[in-house]
């Protein structure tokens, strides 16, 4: 009995191993997509044009309080205790006011944080609704992300779909890297995300 349990689990190993050989894998890069859709750059310039804007609003409230403590200091000698404490509170009333005005504009699920969201994440649907069309049409059981956490110690640009990803969302391919052979590299961190060269490396397709 022992016997035919160990012959029955040794070919479930290789009849898994079989289909799995069996799949077809690729990558894209994300980071190189969304360098070229022009309504992402139009959407990071925005942004900054925003952030900009809030940060010398923000600064030039600094440069406002910074003044009335100077002056505050300046006179303080001159200054009853009642009319030091007022003074004192205004000034504490403002440093609260900025710090409010800074998380509103620029903290976690501010408006620069919402903004992002609305201009960015239609563009990351629609680059993964291409990825997964690409993945059906095409039969690939995996497609990873060359600019996520993965490491891929190795790619073979052959297997790289992001051009395709680009014509299927209607945007012309861009000029890539020269590292997309090299060993050792490492993918950034966005969106929407064969057998190897090498043991650990990066996926290629391997057909049927």
């Amino acid at each position: 009995m022992k016997k035919v349990s160990s012959l029955i689990a040794l070919l479930f190993v290789v009849l898994s191993s079989s289909t799995l050989l069996a799949q077809k894998y690729a990558y894209v890069d994300s980071k190189y997509i969304l360098e070229n859709i022009s309504d992402y750059k139009a959407a990071n310039q925005q942004l900054d044009q925003l952030s900009i804007a809030w940060q010398k609003e923000i600064e030039a409230k600094y440069a406002s309080i910074d003044k009335l403590y100077k002056d505050y200091q300046a006179e303080q000698i001159l200054l009853t205790e009642d009319m030091k404490r007022k003074r004192e509170t205004e000034i504490t009333a403002k440093e609260k006011e900025v710090k409010e005005f800074q998380k509103q504009k620029f903290g976690y699920e501010g408006e620069l944080f919402k903004k992002k969201q609305e201009l960015t994440k239609p563009i990351q649907d629609k680059i993964y609704n291409a990825v997964k069309k690409l993945a059906t049409d095409q039969s690939y059981a995996v497609i990873f992300d060359k600019s996520s956490d993965l490491i891929m110690l190795y790619s073979n640009p052959k297997y790289d779909k992001s051009d395709d990803v680009l014509a299927a969302m209607g945007y012309k391919a861009g000029a890539k890297g020269s590292d997309s052979k090299t060993p050792g590299t490492k993918g950034s961190s966005t969106t929407p995300d064969g057998n190897s060269e090498t043991p650990k490396g990066g996926v290629i397709e391997q057909k049927k």
